[in-house]
């Protein structure tokens, strides 16, 4: 409904979602979804801060990605009621979340390319989905389905590749897939500038149906959203 232009349908729907919420997991998306259709910032803030207790009891890599935002939000609430104090609270702790994804792996990268173990995968290489774009970054997941969904839409003629990685620096969340549809980054999907080791290669990932494959062909062809690179 949000996407259809009708947020006050969308927004009853949330409310709903909320009233037949039967987990923390459930209660945590509800809130986050009703929160954002608040027109009272006071209300707003008791919505994202009630997002934020259930997420708070969820021991999940993919909920505590969230919390950047959560807290941020709510930071921005006090700003909006004049309390500096509470802004400053929720910004530092915005900010020590997001220094550093939490997910502890394993890690995956989905490619056709034929590697070993102990090859290093770099940044630096030709986007799949954007022709003219040069990669500043190499992304993985902690999810292989999704590394296996990612290698085979990739380019080349290759068998599709699932390589279990380790970061050797820094990443970050994808921000492609970050706190856009869903609060957080759901897909664990990550990217480093440093390079990732090949340290063995998995093989039961759920490959996709022949159906399924042309959706998200269509979906990549028809993609007119921005990639951060």
């Amino acid at each position: 409904m949000e996407e259809t232009g009708k947020p006050e349908e969308a927004s009853k729907l949330f409310l709903q979602a909320w009233n037949e919420a039967t987990d923390d997991f459930e209660k945590f998306i509800a809130a986050h979804f009703v929160a954002r259709h608040q027109g009272n910032v006071s209300d707003k803030l008791e919505w994202l801060e009630t997002a934020l207790q259930f997420a708070l009891k969820v021991n999940d890599d993919a909920v505590k990605s969230a919390f950047p935002s959560l807290y941020s939000n709510i930071a921005t609430c006090y700003e909006a009621l004049n309390d500096p104090d509470g802004a400053k609270k929720n910004h530092e702790l915005a900010a020590s979340f997001r220094d550093k994804p939490a997910d502890k792996g394993p890690f995956y990268h989905g490619t056709k390319a034929d590697l070993q173990v102990g090859d290093l995968l770099t940044a630096g290489g030709d986007s799949n989905y954007k022709a003219e774009l040069k990669m500043n970054h190499i992304y993985f997941t902690a999810l292989a389905n999704g590394a296996g969904l990612a290698a085979t839409l990739a380019k080349g003629d290759g068998r599709e590749r699932v390589y279990i990685v380790e970061p050797t620096g820094a990443f970050e969340n994808d921000p492609n897939v970050t706190d856009k549809k869903f609060p957080g980054n759901p897909t664990r999907s990550y990217r480093s500038q440093a390079p990732l080791r090949i340290v063995g290669e998995a093989t039961d990932w759920v490959r996709q149906t022949p159906g399924d494959l042309q959706k998200w062909r269509e979906k990549l062809a028809n993609n007119k959203g921005e990639i951060i690179n």
